[in-house]
């Protein structure tokens, strides 16, 4: 009888002496569900994060921050260098013809939580002109955009919810100053984060500066970032490099992102490592329940390796049922789910991939778990084996 015949004969006797180990195999699969669960459940919480950060990124906008900065809180662009942005090739102009870059300073702010009061800091964006065309995804839901050399905000209608004196018609004080909230917004599909705009030359005029920290564009298409980057490298005044939107929101989530996987990962593992010895423990149990029926195998002519490789197949078909059942609980339980860890509200996603990557996970741990059983499978002792009771 050659390898795979003895291969499949041996796995359907273990398919049908499920029923008589049920308990065993029951608790297994939970193991493994549990792990999965976890796993997937937690990973998701990362991926919402990133679909919160990378929600409104377009391919055709850019900032300009100055040579050396890696953030744009880092970068310091001088007034005059940011007047000769607008003169620059390839960048798309508004209805009447203007170029749009929108010059931009960030500063942090302090507010207090409506429910806990306790208080919060965040970044309060000073604003150029062309900012509606630049971010087109900005929706006033109520009131006006603030006008230029006036102590006037619009606030994202988070921040209306989440904190005091950001809904339309209040005052909050900044930097000993009274500012009025003359609008609330949606930014398109960014729902949870705290976005506050300001007129770009009060805010510096508050704050005692007078450079800005990154000029915002909207390329006449992606195809032009090229000529802009070449404009600028041929302009030694502009000492300015340029970056894709895309590119400084992934660097933003980066951290928080790194923090949210290596949570995840290390107490998926720790689940995942309880859930493979008890795999483990189970298989075993099943071998040693079947010691005589084996050696009786080896001693009619099935090879180790036949043994070996059903053993792992019946670990596998184990963990499988676990995995779907896991992946489909953390989908059910918590895809689309609100969260808020780190100060900005973002919704839970399981994805197909997370689905899939708890799917490879536990067949890896029914893999793992099925080794040693396996191999002591293979090893019984033919004779040993038969004269045992």
């Amino acid at each position: 009888m050659n390898f795979l015949k003895q291969f499949v004969a041996l796995l359907q006797m273990y398919l049908l002496s499920v029923p008589q180990s049920l308990g065993l195999v029951c608790a297994t699969v939970i193991g493994i569900t549990c792990a999965v669960a976890v796993l997937v459940s937690m990973l998701s919480v990362g991926v919402g994060a990133r679909r919160e950060a990378m929600g409104n990124v377009r391919p055709d906008r850019v900032s300009l921050l100055s040579v050396g900065a890696l953030t744009p809180t880092q970068s310091n662009i001088p007034k005059d260098a940011a007047a000769l942005v607008p003169d620059l090739p390839g960048i798309r102009r508004d209805g009447e013809g203007n170029p749009i870059a929108v010059p931009q300073v960030l500063v942090f702010i302090q507010a207090r939580k409506k429910v806990a009061g306790t208080s919060v800091g965040f970044q309060m964006v000073g604003s150029g002109t062309g900012l509606t065309d630049y971010a087109p995804e900005l929706h006033l839901t109520s009131g006006r955009m603030f006008r230029p050399g006036l102590h006037e905000m619009i606030a994202s209608n988070y921040c209306a919810r989440q904190y005091q004196h950001f809904n339309l018609s209040q005052t909050i004080v900044i930097q000993g100053g009274e500012w009025l909230v003359v609008g609330n917004f949606d930014l398109g599909h960014t729902e949870g984060t705290c976005v506050v705009y300001a007129d770009a030359d009060a805010v510096l005029s508050a704050f005692g500066r007078n450079s800005y920290n990154q000029v915002n564009i909207m390329l006449q298409s992606p195809a032009t970032f090229a000529t802009l980057v070449d404009a600028i490298k041929a302009n030694p005044t502009l000492k300015v490099v340029v970056r894709h939107e895309a590119e400084l929101a992934e660097e933003n989530r980066q951290q928080v992102n790194g923090m949210l996987n290596f949570v995840s990962y290390f107490v998926g593992s720790i689940v995942a490592l309880a859930a493979t010895i008890g795999a483990a423990n189970s298989l075993y149990a099943v071998v040693d329940s079947r010691r005589r029926e084996l050696a009786t195998l080896r001693a009619i002519g099935f090879s180790s390796s036949s043994v070996i490789a059903s053993t792992l197949a019946q670990a596998i078909l184990l963990a499988l049922p676990g995995a779907l059942i896991g992946a489909s609980l953390a989908w059910l339980l918590f895809n689309g789910r609100a969260a808020s860890p780190f100060g900005f509200q973002f919704r839970l996603a399981v994805t197909p991939s997370l689905a899939f990557l708890g799917i490879g996970w536990a067949l890896c741990m029914g893999l793992v778990g099925g080794l040693l059983p396996a191999v002591r499978a293979a090893r019984v002792s033919v004779t040993v084996a038969l004269r045992a009771t």
